[in-house]
This record gives C-alpha cells, structure tokens and sequence, in this order.
C-alpha cells in the first residue's frame, strides 16, 4: 500500500507546488510576433521606404538588417514567433532566382522563421520543385546553379527550410489531404504550464489562376474562410484558444497619407474583408499579404467581434510586430496589440547579422559575372507604371521581344504578342540603373532578371479574330470568368486598340488593329463588330498565359502551338539591338508617336 501511495502523495505535492507558482506568478504571457509577407527573395535592401508620406525615407530591407531586428526582439522576449504570410520566394532578384531560391530558404533559417503560409509565388516552379524548398535536396536538372552551399557556407546538399510551409485550403484532390500541415502550433512554458498557440497557414484561393497550370495539377484551393471554420474545433478540442490565421490575400487602403499603421477605407472593396467577415469569431489575429501594401485594422469577424488585420508591406521593407497577452489560465487571448515597423537600416540599436550579410555576399559574388552583363541601353526611364488607359512603357518592351524572337517562319510566325502585366515586375527598366550615381542608360542582365523572373517560355498559337478579340474583352473585371481585377495585356507594337469601361462585357473593345508588312488590318471596327471572325492570327504569349493564366481561357483555345525559348532570353535577344555602338532604346520612338491601347471613358486610373 505504501508503495502504491507514495507516487500519488508526490503528485499530489507537485500539482499544488505548480499551483502555488501559478498563483504567485503574472496572471498573463505576452507573446510576441514578428510577420512579414512578399518577401520575394529579396536579400538586399531595395532602397529606400518611408512609414508615411510626412516623414523622410529612410534604406529600408535588406536580409541581413531585417535578422538584426528579429534578434533585438527575441532577445527582449524569448516568446517570439517569427511568420510569414506567403510570397516568401518566387519573382525574386538573380541573387536569390539564379540559384532556385535556395539562398532565401538559408538565410531564414539563419534568421529563425518559424513559418511560412504558402503563397501563389511559391507554385511558381510547380509543387513539386516547392516540396523540395521544404525537405531539401539537390535541383532535379540544373547542377550548376544549385547547391552551392560549400562556397556561401551553408550545408550541401541544399538543407531545405527549417520553418514549415503551411497550406490549410490546398488539398490534394487524390487523397483529400493538405499538400503541407494546415497548421503549426507554438507552445510557450507559463511557469510549468504549456500554453499553446496555432497559426493557420491559408493559401490564395485563385492560386489557379495567377500560376501555371501544370505545376499545380491535381491540387485544389478551397475557400479560404471556410477552411479556417472547419480547423477551429480540432483546435479547440486539442486546448487551444489562442488562434492566428496567416493568409496570402490582402486589401489595400484607400486616401493619401500612406501610414503603414493607417486602415483609411476600412480596406472595403479589397478581398480580404469579405474573407475575414466569414472568420470563426475564436480566430484573435489575421495577418495578410499579397497586395504588397501596409496596414493595420480592426475588421469585424462573423460574430461582429473586432480583431486586428495587419500587412506588413513587401520585399522586406516592412516588419508587423505584434504583442499578444495570454491568459495563464485558459490560455485564452486578451489582448492584442499590432505595430506596423520600417526595417530601418540606419537604426543604431539594430546590429545586422553578419552571417546572414556573408550568404547574402557570397551568392552576389557567384552571379556577379551573370548579372553584370550589359545587354542593351535605354535613352530614359522605361517604368513599369500603367496610365489610365493601362499602357505599360515597360510592358510594351517586353512584349516587342516576345513577337521579335517569335515572328520568324520556323520560329513560329507571329504576328503579335500579349503581355500579361503582372509579369512584368517593379521598376521596370530606369535610366540610372540599379547602382548609385550609374547614370548611364545601360541596363545590365541582372536588371532585366528583375523585371522578367520567372523563367516562362514562350508560345506562339493560333486563334481565330474571334478569340483575339474575345481574349480583350476577357481582360476586364468579372468579364468571362476575369476576377474582380482588370488584367489589360500589353500588346506589341502594331496592335491597336480602344475600350470603353462603361460598356457590358462583350463589348468593352473597338477599333482593334494590326499592322502586317502590307498595312493595318481592321480586325474589329468602332461599333465593336468583327469584321472577319473566322480569319487566323498567330499570337506569342508566354506559356502561363498560354494555359489559361490570369483567367485567360480563351487562350487554351489556341491551336498549332509551337513552344520558344524563355521570356528572359527573348528579352536579352532584343535588347541587342541597342546595345552600343547601335542608338539606345527610345520608349517614345517604339510607341511610334502613338499609345497602343487607348481607353475612351472618363476613367483616370488603370481599373
């Protein structure tokens, strides 16, 4: 008997010691998160930023900084939780892309992510090559550029990511399953008391859409909101109450004052609000992404609660810290306190990591002799800005490579090339450079990678003018399965054409022509009628468009596809030309005077 009670007499003492400590202990634990979104690989500082339109930028970003302030935080609070919400990888400068990201997926290891909602970036290269970013491993094809870990100091082969990538709404349509966990769970120690918290990993739901079809095949991205709703009560039955959803899908505010911490409009309009007004009420914290934009809100849940929305901008320019106090009793969230911060490189209480700075060099140092590469010359700034009418000077370049590379017999006979503009990345193609004081119109490989990243190929297809034209009016809002988001496709120089916002879709487009070597034709005159339907056009796109990227179905129609080469070598290829000792590139010159695309409402704006 004895014996048998002596185990129980000690758990006894041990159960009301932990009770004591409980009740001469804080009544709360605060836990810190630090969220970022939009990463995008961007190792480097891109510049400069400032937190409002008042106030003086400051060098802003950079791998290496953004670790220094990650520390300072862990260092004032052990409970710190570092997260991103999608984009971390993909559309990424050389330094990170010419090497499959793997250097990003390094560096954050090294700065102490803990997670990762995956974003529609990171399909980019495809589910599988994504699988890989996780578990580690060599690239499948390219024995060059990958695993380069022994000259940047880091393991080889490629360690993969040390954070987990998250997915709740992408499910594998064979088994029903999340292609990565739906969610994480971080427990911190109350004075011998586990307290749990979960971040939900939520993927943008029309992922589909915005990547390349083959890569995500035989996935399935489920509404975001009711995969949140169906994950409350596991988690509630597991003990856990303190809830954070990570999503990659943002707003934007509206007005002038550009704060980071501002919520002007309420972000109505944006698809987040919707979103999070269809949240479990038990859900405490949304951190969002996608839109590249900084906020910070109280928007209502689906039980009229309040709970914070934050973004913390992009490209690493911007940290959300959060503070986060939990009962320590129920584990229960009682308040929640969010601060949009710049990664301000000229902080002096912040000590960048060296380590992470040493990566970062050494994998510039390997793509330098890539990057530096001279491959043409512009006489100004070739941005990737879009007027009213949603013209692109940066856009129009790309495009006028793409039918160039293509227009020969055996290299598939285009006639004209289509842009999407999202491909065509920030800044576009500036007179400066990337270098300070550079000044002098050239622009390098490593300038053109930046504004061409993803690697896509070319596709030259045949659609009748019919499908031309219905592939135009495919680009508006809600317009033939288009999303609430214009989508105006840059086209190449020769094609012409108007549109009327305030006409019905199916009829927003007119006067759309092309110049052959004979002259224009008409393909649709200005009542909106086209003149020869049945009549074939050869049209370059790159192959995401080609299968129906963006919501442009009406392109998977195209016939006698012919495959090219890769969008940043058609770009390389054109730029040749204006290389010296040939004239600089001149954006009015390849305009011919005249705007490409002209809009003929009142609209001021790019829809």
């Amino acid at each position: 008997m004895l014996s048998r009670s002596r185990p129980l007499a000690t758990s006894a003492l041990l159960a009301v010691a932990a009770s004591a400590a409980l009740a001469g202990a804080p009544a709360t634990l605060t836990v810190k998160i630090l969220s970022l979104n939009d990463f995008h690989g961007q190792l480097e500082s891109p510049g400069s930023f400032r937190a409002r339109a008042t106030d003086a930028a400051v060098p802003a970003g950079g791998a290496d900084v953004l670790a220094g302030y990650v520390a300072a935080a862990r260092a004032a609070n052990p409970n710190t939780v570092v997260v991103s919400a999608g984009d971390l990888i993909g559309a990424s400068p050389l330094v990170s892309a010419l090497f499959h990201d793997e250097p990003t997926i390094e560096v954050m290891n090294r700065i102490g992510l803990d997670f990762n909602a995956v974003g529609n970036h990171e399909f980019d290269d495809g589910k599988v090559e994504l699988r890989r970013m996780q578990r580690g491993g060599c690239h499948p094809t390219d024995t060059v550029n990958s695993c380069r870990g022994a000259e940047v100091g880091t393991p080889v082969p490629f360690e993969g990511a040390r954070f987990g990538f998250l997915a709740a709404n992408v499910v594998q349509r064979r088994n029903g399953e999340t292609l990565f966990p739906p969610y994480g769970v971080k427990t911190f120690d109350a004075d011998g008391r586990p307290l749990r918290m979960a971040f939900i990993g939520m993927t943008l739901k029309e992922t589909p859409q915005i990547v390349s079809p083959a890569g995500i095949k035989g996935l399935a991205f489920t509404d975001e909101a009711q995969a949140v709703n169906a994950l409350v009560p596991r988690l509630r039955a597991a003990g856990i109450e303190a809830i954070v959803v990570m999503i990659h899908q943002g707003g934007v505010q509206t007005g002038t004052t550009a704060d980071i911490n501002g919520c002007e409009g309420g972000l109505a309009g944006s698809p987040i609000k919707p979103i999070v007004a269809a949240l479990d009420g038990a859900v405490d914290l949304v951190l969002t992404g996608h839109t590249h934009a900084a906020y910070n809100c109280q928007l209502p849940l689906a039980s009229g609660r309040l709970v914070p929305v934050t973004s913390a901008n992009a490209i690493g320019r911007v940290l959300t810290e959060i503070d986060v106090t939990l009962d320590r009793r129920s584990g229960d969230v009682t308040a929640v306190s969010a601060l949009n911060k710049v990664v301000d490189r000229s902080n002096p209480a912040i000590v960048p990591n060296a380590q992470v700075a040493a990566i970062t060099s050494a994998y510039k140092a390997i793509a330098a002799p890539v990057a530096n590469q001279v491959i043409g010359a512009i006489t100004r700034d070739v941005p990737n800005t879009k007027d009213a009418a949603c013209n692109m000077p940066a856009g129009d370049l790309v495009a006028d490579a793409q039918l160039a590379a293509t227009a020969a017999p055996e290299l598939g006979g285009a006639q004209l090339a289509l842009m999407n503009p999202g491909g065509v990345r920030t800044p576009g193609f500036l007179y400066a450079g990337s270098g300070v004081g550079e000044g002098d119109g050239n622009v390098t490989y490593g300038e053109a990678f930046t504004v061409q990243p993803f690697g896509n190929g070319l596709v030259t297809l045949t659609l009748s003018s019919q499908q031309l034209k219905d592939t135009l009016e495919q680009q508006f809002p809600n317009c033939f399965g288009q999303t609430s988001f214009a989508r105006v496709l840059l086209p190449s120089n020769g094609v012409r054409y108007e549109w009327d916002h305030t006409q019905a879709c199916g009829a927003k487009v007119r006067n759309l022509s092309v110049q052959l070597p004979g002259g224009a034709v008409t393909v649709v005159d200005a009542a909106g009628t086209v003149l020869e339907p049945s009549r074939a056009w050869r049209v370059t796109v790159n192959n995401f468009l080609a299968d129906g990227g963006d919501a442009f179905t009406v392109l998977k129609g195209g016939t006698d596809r012919l495959g090219g080469g890769q969008d940043i070598d058609a770009l390389v290829s054109y730029m040749a030309r204006f290389r010296a000792p040939n004239p600089p590139y001149d954006p009015g010159a390849a305009h011919l005077g005249k705007p490409r695309i002209v809009r003929l409402d009142t609209g001021t704006s790019c829809p």
